[in-house]
C-alpha cells in the first residue's frame, strides 16, 4: 500500500467505503462478514475508511467502532452529516449549529473516539453551501475540540468551487471514475494549488466496472442498484455514475477493452490513482476478494499515457453524453 499526504497526515491511497457495512442499500452486510472486511483492509495497509451516520443509520459507525477497539492499528475514520431525518426534522434544520453538534456528538459515540478525524457535509443543497453558515458551525466545532478537519461530499463542479472560496475545508469528496472523467479537467489544479485533499467516491460506478454485470443482471428491493437506478430517491449519480444500467454494461466492456490484461476493477482504480490530485479512492467490498482486488490497485504500475488518452476520447465521445443528472 502506498500513501499519501492528507494535511500532513500519511493516509492509504486505497481507502475504504463503507456505506454497505449499513445493511441499508445495498443488500444485506452481516456484522461477521464487516468486520471480515474492516480486518483484510487493514491487514493489507489500509489506515483510511469512510463513512457516514446515514448508513444504516449508525449501523457502519458502531461497526467500525467496535472494529477499532479490537485493534492496535492507526487508523484515520472519516464520516458525514447532513442527510439524517430526526423524526420529523430534515433539511433545513440539519444546518443549525445545534443539529450539527448533536450529529457530531452521536457519530463521536458510534464510533468512540474523543475527535472525528475528519467530518464532512454529505451533499447538503447547494443553496446550503452558498450561504456558508454550515462552514461556520463547523469551524466551531473544530475550536471545540470535536472534529480535527472538515470537508464536503459534493455532487457537483459547481459545489466544489463554492466549498474552495473556504480555504480552511480540508477535503472534497468527489464522484470521479472512468464514466465521470471530466471533473479532472475543472478544479483539480485549483484544489491542489489550495492543498485541498480530493476523496474519489463511486470509483467502481456501483459495480459497472468490475465487469460482472450483464443486461440480465438484478438487484435486491433494497438496493440502491435497484431503488435509484433512474434517480428516483437521490442524486442519480450515486448510482452508475449516471449512466443507464443497460448503456452502462454496454460501455463497460468497451473501457475494459482499452485497458491491460487482468483484474477489471483494480485497473480502474488504477486510472483514478494516476491522477495525482486525488488523495485516495473509497471503494466499498461486499466480500474478501473485493478488498484484495482493490487494493492491488496500489501495487499497479500506472496505465500510461496512450491508455489514458484512448480512455478520455471514449468518455468524451460516447460516456459523457449519456451522464443523467446534474454534475
Amino acid at each position: 500500500m502506498h500513501y499519501r499526504d492528507f494535511k500532513g497526515t500519511k493516509i492509504a491511497e486505497v481507502g475504504l467505503g463503507t456505506w454497505q457495512l449499513g445493511s441499508a442499500d445495498w443488500g444485506q452486510v452481516d456484522k461477521r462478514l464487516a468486520f471480515e472486511i474492516l480486518q483484510a483492509y487493514v491487514d493489507a495497509g489500509g489506515n483510511f475508511i469512510d463513512t457516514a451516520d446515514v448508513y444504516g443509520m449508525g449501523v457502519s459507525e458502531r461497526y467500525i467502532g467496535e472494529f477499532l477497539r479490537s485493534t492496535d492499528k492507526e487508523i484515520f475514520v472519516a464520516t458525514k452529516l447532513g442527510r439524517r431525518h430526526d423524526g420529523n426534522n430534515g433539511w433545513p434544520q440539519n444546518f443549525t449549529y445545534d443539529a450539527i453538534k448533536r450529529h457530531v456528538e452521536d457519530s463521536l459515540k458510534h464510533i468512540g473516539v474523543d475527535q472525528l478525524f475528519l467530518e464532512q457535509l454529505h451533499c447538503i443543497p447547494t443553496e446550503e453551501l452558498r450561504k456558508g453558515k454550515v462552514f461556520d458551525h463547523l469551524r466551531k466545532l473544530q475550536s471545540e475540540g470535536l472534529i480535527k478537519h472538515f470537508g464536503v461530499s459534493v455532487e457537483t463542479a459547481e459545489e466544489a468551487f463554492i466549498c474552495l472560496e473556504h480555504k480552511d475545508v480540508a477535503s472534497l469528496q468527489i464522484i470521479f471514475n472512468l464514466f465521470r472523467q471530466h471533473l479532472a479537467d475543472t478544479f483539480f489544479a485549483k484544489a491542489q494549488q489550495q492543498q485541498v485533499a480530493l476523496i474519489a467516491r463511486v470509483p467502481l460506478a456501483s459495480g459497472l466496472l468490475t465487469g460482472k454485470f450483464n443486461a440480465q443482471t438484478t438487484f435486491a428491493s433494497n438496493d440502491h442498484r435497484h431503488y435509484n437506478a433512474d434517480g428516483a430517491s437521490f442524486n442519480v449519480g450515486e448510482t452508475f455514475s449516471g449512466v443507464s444500467f443497460q448503456n452502462g454494461v454496454v460501455l463497460a466492456e468497451q473501457i475494459k477493452a482499452l485497458l491491460p490484461e487482468g483484474n477489471f476493477a483494480t485497473q480502474a482504480i488504477r486510472w483514478i490513482l494516476d491522477h495525482p490530485a486525488i488523495t485516495t479512492v473509497i471503494p466499498g467490498a461486499t466480500k474478501l476478494s473485493q478488498v484484495q482486488s482493490n487494493v492491488a490497485a496500489s501495487s499497479l504500475a500506472p496505465l500510461g499515457e496512450v491508455t489514458h488518452k484512448k480512455l478520455r476520447a471514449l468518455y468524451d465521445q460516447k460516456i459523457k453524453p449519456q451522464i443523467r443528472g446534474v454534475y
